[in-house]
């Protein structure tokens, strides 16, 4: 598959995560402010969508926990300049948690990728 639709795809997973979250948070819990639920639910999008990009069994696991840590950092920068830490923090276990699931599923696969 070429790099392009790899990333297409990677895409799909964030705004398909992100999307599913968001409805789930807003529909089932207590209303919040509709950016910090978006945020919120962001940190599952992705979470989802940079562990299918980075689902690539050849790649070295510094690259990909280098990777996984862009996420988190970005994830950090976003909620420490329009939120506060307490509402960061949150965003950063929910990410780490979407993404270490995603390996824990692929784990059960003969070939240890969701992707092949």
């Amino acid at each position: 598959m070429s790099k392009f639709f790899e990333m297409v795809k990677a895409l799909m997973y964030f705004v398909i995560g992100t999307l599913i979250s968001f409805f789930l948070r807003r529909f089932t819990g207590e209303q919040a402010d509709f950016w910090l639920e978006l945020y919120v639910a962001s940190a599952f999008g992705i979470g989802w969508g940079l562990a299918y990009f980075v689902d690539h069994p050849e790649w070295p696991l510094p690259k990909k926990m280098g990777i996984s840590l862009i996420g988190i950092v970005f994830l950090v920068a976003v909620g420490l300049l329009f939120f506060d830490f307490e509402t960061a923090v949150p965003s950063i276990i929910k990410f780490s948690t979407v993404f270490v699931a995603y390996y824990m599923i692929a784990s059960f696969r003969e070939s240890k990728s969701l992707r092949y």
